[in-house]
């Protein structure tokens, strides 16, 4: 449901990203006024229920809030790595701003193998533009 709550709030405001100009404070208070007008049309209780969620999500505090932090940076990095491959261009910005952010071993784990398959893609395909 995290996760969901999550998306709802991107989806008014985009995926920001980044590369965006934007500060973590902007971003943070878009999606904040994003699912508060969300609520606005649920019953308190509801409404409640959801902005308890997405401020967990905001913390990442808890063992869910992480691994769905988690799951979102991952899916970032996997679509870009995906529009590296296709597309030819370097979206070097998204793995540098994920280095180190991930926080649950599985997730440890799945970033170390992407970024390793990025760099054998790159080792093997040297015309690609990314420099892993």
């Amino acid at each position: 449901m995290m996760a969901v709550v999550h998306d709802l709030a991107e989806s008014i405001v985009g995926d920001i990203t980044p590369l965006d100009p934007i500060t973590p404070e902007e971003k943070a208070e878009k999606e904040r006024n994003a699912i508060q007008s969300i609520c606005n049309s649920l019953d308190s209780k509801r409404a409640q229920e959801l902005i308890g969620l997405w401020e967990e999500y905001e913390r990442g505090e808890t063992p869910e809030a992480m691994l769905v932090k988690d799951a979102d940076k991952l899916d970032m990095i996997t679509q870009a790595f995906e529009y590296e491959k296709r597309h030819g261009v370097c979206l070097e910005e998204f793995f540098i701003s994920t280095e180190k952010i991930f926080k649950t071993p599985a997730f440890k784990t799945l970033n170390e193998n992407l970024r390793k398959s990025r760099s054998a893609f790159f080792s093997d395909n040297p015309k690609a533009q990314a420099k892993p």
